[in-house]
């Protein structure tokens, strides 16, 4: 099965667990259908299920989810539940997808946790300017009647930095939404100063279908080291599609050779950067990338057409002007970081100001926007020398045109 979602043409590909169903509708009746009513679940044992399957958070930063639920359920107050669908990163898509095809599945899964937590509202940040994912939101949660939670829907703005914790944090509150400096974990303390869960949208599919389905179930795809699936979003000569594929796949069923042998920028604009043809000889693994000094980060894969350091400028460029204004190293940090690239890129200097530059702005910032933009501009330092050096010479291999 193979569908197109939205007005920028999104394929979804079905795929083996959380994508299983995609064809079959987003209705609550097709749901129950394909995976009957969502059981009873107590928090020690579905702590055990965590802890064998290995669940981690699937938007970046991988953080087990079973000890932030467990910090969770110990903090100190009524915990609150948090879906957070806001999808920042402007090259991803998987998210959009679940809601607007396995809603339902999101919405097990916390209410899953809002039951072991014995939380009484699950709250749902969707983004502001997605109409269609916001339409699909409130149509799946107007079918739940029965769920005997309040849910509340959160818009958040149209900015790369409104999806990371703290930024929804403040939104729930009724300020700004951009991230602030946090001094404990939001599920020690965050929403109203309780315990607060917040996790993506994949997540919580991942967990409502382990509560679903059992840990057999998830330990019978992926890897004994890395068992279960991950959607992807892909871009490559074939347009943007999502897909869903077991840990330990190779990235040579998932690309095809021509976009195997450019070079790739994995995890999403905070990503790391892989040289042409280096992807061949992995699979999909975290801990197989990070062996290989990359990162899976948002499960977003960009196979940009031409020269690399002109791709990863105009990201960097972007992610100057999405700062939250509210440190020193995103305010005035991240700008002069995509200035310097910019000489680098057009061969007029700057080199060793964008490595400085890059210094000064990691692990100051009050979230980790510096923090990924400097990883990403660094990637693409260290993996493409030959291309610096020819940049600051005054040439391209490309030709000198930003084709991506």
């Amino acid at each position: 099965m193979t569908a197109v979602l939205g007005p920028l043409g999104v394929r979804v590909e079905r795929g083996p667990a959380v994508l299983a169903a995609a064809d079959d509708g987003p209705s609550l009746a097709a749901h129950r259908a394909t995976h009957g009513e969502l059981p009873g679940v107590a928090l020690t044992p579905l702590l055990a299920d965590l802890e064998r399957v290995g669940l981690r958070g699937r938007g970046g930063a991988g953080f087990p989810f079973g000890r932030k639920l467990e910090t969770a359920a110990k903090g100190r107050g009524r915990p609150t539940v948090v879906v957070n669908l806001s999808e920042g990163e402007p090259a991803s898509a998987k998210d959009a997808t679940l809601a607007m095809v396995a809603p339902h599945l999101v919405l097990d899964g916390a209410l899953a946790a809002a039951r072991v937590l014995g939380a009484r509202e699950v709250h749902v940040v969707v983004p502001e300017a997605d109409l269609q994912v916001r339409a699909a939101v409130e149509q799946a949660l107007g079918e739940r009647p029965r769920d005997r939670v309040r849910h509340v829907v959160h818009r958040a703005d149209e900015s790369f930095v409104a999806g990371q914790v703290n930024a929804v944090l403040e939104l729930m509150a009724g300020r700004p939404n951009r991230p602030v400096t946090a001094w404990e974990p939001a599920a020690v303390s965050g929403h109203r100063g309780r315990p607060t869960l917040v996790s993506n949208g994949e997540t919580y599919a991942q967990l409502g279908l382990l509560v679903l389905r059992g840990v057999r179930d998830h330990l019978s795809r992926g890897t004994t080291d890395e068992p279960g699936t991950t959607l992807l979003t892909l871009h490559d000569d074939g347009g943007k599609r999502v897909v869903e594929v077991a840990f330990g796949t190779p990235w040579k069923a998932l690309l095809d050779p021509a976009s195997l042998d450019r070079p790739v920028l994995i995890g999403g604009y905070h990503g790391t950067w892989a040289e042409a043809g280096r992807l061949r000889e992995l699979t999909v693994s975290r801990s197989g990338l990070a062996e290989a000094d990359l990162t899976l980060g948002a499960g977003v894969v960009l196979v940009p057409d031409g020269c690399p350091l002109w791709f990863a400028r105009s990201v960097t460029t972007y992610l100057a002007a999405q700062s939250a204004g509210r440190c020193g190293p995103c305010r005035n940090g991240l700008p002069a970081v995509a200035e310097a690239f910019t000489r680098v890129v057009d061969g007029v200097g700057g080199l060793a100001e964008l490595e400085r530059l890059c210094g000064l702005v990691e692990r100051r910032g009050a979230c980790a926007h510096p923090d990924g933009t400097a990883r990403m501009v660094r990637s693409a330092l260290a993996r493409f020398p030959e291309e610096v050096q020819r940049h600051t010479r005054g040439g391209c291999s490309e030709g000198g045109r930003p084709r991506a």
